[in-house]
């Protein structure tokens, strides 16, 4: 078995790492200006090419990466989300982005839930965080329903650098208490 051999189900979705047949997926979000104001903005399509390829290129490399979210209903590509730490990332996050038409339905909150019962089970990580605009209230929403806390602002490595983000996060011990109150 390899990490491409990952996939976890929800009741509505599927997680999996990147594949080819993902690459159309992340040229509709990165070419999307909603999907992409708070996650760095518009991608061209080849830079939207190299995002897939560097998903995953990650799960090969370092065996976790976002992964890509399959709407079971439907069998679509709708966005991405779950463990991330790129080089010089202020920890070890649990990110989510949804093309616009599959926002509001929950799918970001069950999605980051089964993220974070992977980073804490399978990759053993200790802390979670997410790095939100403070703008974004939708995000920060998501993270307060996952019973994550605003621990304050924080800086992205370039090209981020001039980011506004917030960390938001939670211990392992945190998220077993409220991972309960979540179903």
């Amino acid at each position: 078995m390899t990490v491409f051999d990952i996939r976890i189900e929800t009741p509505r979705l599927i997680l999996r790492p990147t594949q080819a047949e993902d690459v159309e997926g992340f040229r509709t979000f990165g070419g999307d200006a909603e999907a992409m104001r708070f996650v760095g903005g518009l991608q061209p399509p080849a830079m939207a090419w190299r995002s897939a390829c560097g998903m995953a290129g990650a799960w090969a490399l370092f065996g976790f990466a976002m992964f890509s979210v399959i709407e079971k209903a439907s069998g679509r590509w709708i966005g991405r989300l779950g463990p991330w730490r790129p080089e010089g990332w202020p920890g070890t996050e649990i990110g989510w982005g949804l093309l616009p038409e599959f926002q509001g339905r929950g799918y970001a909150t069950e999605g980051a839930v089964a993220s974070m019962d992977f980073a804490v089970d399978q990759l053993g990580w200790t802390d979670i965080i997410h790095t939100i605009d403070p703008e974004n209230t939708a995000s920060i929403a998501v993270a307060k329903r996952l019973g994550s806390v605003n621990r304050g602002p924080g800086q992205l490595p370039a090209p981020f650098t001039e980011a506004r983000v917030d960390i938001w996060g939670q211990t392992a011990e945190d998220w077993a208490r409220n991972r309960r109150t979540l179903g």
